[in-house]
């Protein structure tokens, strides 16, 4: 173990989750496939710890056939049956349709779009915000409404915050951790 400061949420006895921190959380990564993987991964995390999603996430990907999204947009009942007794992933039957339904707003807005960072950049003005300590703001606000105009579930604003965390849209390393940043 090193000694480095890291946020105080980076749980230290979790290598996975250090790797996360230190590598990927909060670094712009706006690839369609990476900005569907993690919106999936969030909506699973409602009511529960990234660290829980996280420690599944290789499952999830076996499970969800590397998030391709023209596979999960056709997934029927057998497959929320076979989903629903993957004991490797979070296996909440609401969750998983929800996952399917998304898949098939995430499309639509990619056709719509282009891309879905696109779809994003119409919130963002390709801004990167830097901000510590919230699970909310007006752009998650905005993002998060409109996603949920659009029928996707599981999509609220502090899941959308979230993400946006994720994928380097906002960056928020607490002021003493080794990867803080100002603008």
């Amino acid at each position: 173990m090193d000694s480095k400061k890291r946020c105080k949420w980076c749980n230290l006895k979790n290598a996975l989750y250090i790797q996360y921190h230190d590598t990927e959380w909060g670094v712009k990564n706006f690839s369609d496939l990476y900005l569907y993987e993690m919106l999936i991964l969030e909506s699973f995390q409602a009511g529960l710890s990234w660290e829980c999603v996280l420690n599944k996430r290789e499952n999830f990907r076996k499970a969800y056939e590397d998030f391709d999204l023209e596979k999960v947009i056709s997934y029927d009942d057998k497959k929320v049956s076979e989903l629903m007794e993957n004991k490797g992933i979070i296996r909440n039957k609401r969750k998983i349709l929800a996952s399917i339904s998304n898949s098939k707003i995430f499309k639509a807005i990619l056709c719509e779009h282009g891309t879905f960072y696109n779809y994003l950049r119409t919130f963002t003005k390709d801004q990167t915000f830097y901000e510590t300590d919230k699970t909310t703001n007006a752009l998650s606000d905005a993002i998060s409404k409109d996603l949920q105009k659009r029928g996707m579930k599981f999509a609220g604003s502090t899941i959308i915050y979230s993400y946006l965390q994720a994928i380097g849209v906002i960056v928020s390393h607490d002021r003493d951790c080794f990867l803080y940043q100002e603008k």
